[in-house]
């Protein structure tokens, strides 16, 4: 099978194409790394050294024997995405080339209006040259749980059957996003949902949850094959920012009360679940969702996990609570269905504090770097347009 990642440079994108090549996948991919320039913009780096994309080509071809096909170059133009399919004839396409973070979006408008329109404008491109170029392949998009928002029901794998004043429907259901990131994720699905059912195009809308952990099997111990852990507030997401802080005697910042409720998975698990989506594709003009996570936790009771394991790796840290940047329900109702993966076959392969400890492991070779960027640890990014650290809350703020 041939598969086309977009944002191979970035956390999923490297780590998938390594993924696949050890299966014997023909992986080709693109990128104009961005995630690299947003990230230095936020004024960090991510925890583990990232090679420039030369070198991590190099190392790609020594570790399985076969090139990676890639394009430098921006998909919100047309041309490029048209030149990609028409030289690498796809069978399956990964999106991953978006704009991944909330926070981003919420700095100003600028920021905002990049955001919508950049993720937006690729995945019409996608789309597309699909129907121009392979209208049998398959479109494998990264979505994310965040477009339900926290609804006070059980959150269906995209669509519900609903009765309504004597009729009754199967319908997509009601998106609630946070941000104006996850609105685009939205607008995203929406546009996929609408070319399979007008043009015949097959798709898998996969509704992520929060990822984490530093490394998959196939990248072995060849730095050059690690892919990247950013921290900061705009893309460092909450375990790895967590295993970070631990690993630096940082105390970890679970936001308000503490008490969101999300999916998460670990990476390794995000390429089982991922593999399993290409290799399993939907019929023709078919529009799928799947919900990807394997556990739901609430925020709190992850940093207490990564407290304990910490501690037992000799590194004592606390937990202390920051003020709430974002404008979110912080004590709510969670219980989202994810039958559709399992369905296929998907089995966790880790524990949560098993990886966390591999995790922090891993971080500890990388503790100089991290504390280099301490002071991105605080959010000043906030929902209501200012610019400004958010504060520790005193412990009776947060009961």
């Amino acid at each position: 099978m041939r598969v086309f990642i977009a944002g191979v440079d970035g956390y999923l994108g490297w780590s998938l194409a390594q993924h696949l090549a050890a299966r014997g996948y023909e992986v080709a991919g693109a990128d104009i790394f961005f995630r690299r320039k947003w990230v230095e913009e936020m004024g960090s780096w991510s925890a583990t050294p990232i090679r420039p994309m030369k070198e991590r080509l190099q190392a790609f071809k020594e570790r399985f024997g076969r090139e990676l096909r890639f394009w430098e170059g921006d998909l919100r133009e047309y041309g490029l995405v048209e030149q990609i399919f028409r030289e690498f004839q796809p069978d399956a396409i990964v999106h991953f080339g978006e704009c991944p973070s909330a926070p981003y979006s919420m700095i100003d408008v600028h920021h905002a209006v990049f955001v919508q329109t950049n993720n937006i404008t690729t995945t019409f491109n996608l789309l597309f040259a699909m129907r121009d170029i392979r209208p049998e392949a398959h479109l494998v998009k990264l979505g994310t749980m965040g477009e339900y928002g926290t609804p006070n029901v059980d959150i269906p794998e995209g669509f519900f059957e609903i009765e309504y004043r004597g009729r009754r429907d199967r319908l997509p259901f009601p998106r609630q996003a946070g941000s104006w990131y996850h609105w685009s994720k939205v607008h995203g699905s929406n546009n996929i949902m609408f070319a399979c059912n007008i043009w015949g195009l097959r798709a898998t809308d996969i509704m992520q949850g929060v990822v984490f952990g530093t490394r998959i099997e196939e990248m072995g111990e060849d730095e050059r094959l690690l892919t990247r852990l950013d921290f900061d507030q705009a893309f460092g997401t909450a375990v790895n920012r967590f295993c970070c802080q631990a690993v630096i005697g940082h105390p970890l910042t679970p936001f308000g009360k503490g008490h969101q409720k999300r999916g998460f998975l670990p990476l390794r698990d995000s390429m089982q679940c991922l593999t399993l989506a290409l290799e399993n594709p939907p019929a023709e003009g078919e529009y799928r969702v799947f919900n990807q996570f394997q556990e739901v936790y609430d925020v709190t009771e992850l940093a207490l996990k990564v407290q304990k394991v910490a501690g037992e790796l000799g590194l004592e840290v606390e937990v202390r609570n920051l003020e709430n940047p974002r404008k979110e329900l912080e004590e709510h109702y969670y219980n989202p269905d994810h039958q559709h993966l399992l369905d296929l076959g998907y089995r966790p392969t880790h524990d949560v504090e098993a990886e966390m400890r591999l995790m922090i492991q891993d971080l500890m070779k990388y503790r100089e770097r991290i504390e280099a960027k301490r002071e991105v640890l605080i959010p000043d990014v906030r929902w209501d347009g200012r610019r400004e650290k958010v504060r520790f809350l005193e412990p009776t703020a947060v009961r």
